[in-house]
């Protein structure tokens, strides 16, 4: 984890939903909050969809990747926020 996390540039992973919970099942997909170092637009949008790509093939299950400064939703933002937890950064 720690390898894929240097190699698309993050600031910070974090995981948040059902996983931390026992509601998460088989066929439940993982939802991941991340923060990408990069200025250049066309290198984040390759780190974010490679990022997803390597995730998805690591864990064998589909992940929901939202980038932590997208989120705008104020209710949606308390929410994540109240049960997030760090993988990986600050």
């Amino acid at each position: 984890m720690n390898d894929l996390c240097l190699q698309y540039n993050l600031k910070s992973l974090y995981v948040f939903g059902s996983v931390l919970t026992k509601h998460f099942n088989a066929k439940s997909d993982i939802d991941l909050i991340v923060d990408i170092d990069s200025i250049d637009p066309m290198v984040y949008a390759d780190n974010h969809f490679n990022l997803k790509f390597a995730l998805q093939d690591l864990f064998q299950r589909k992940i929901a990747l939202l980038e932590n400064k997208a989120i705008k939703n104020l209710y949606l933002r308390k929410n994540i926020d109240q049960s997030k937890a760090l993988l990986y950064g600050e």
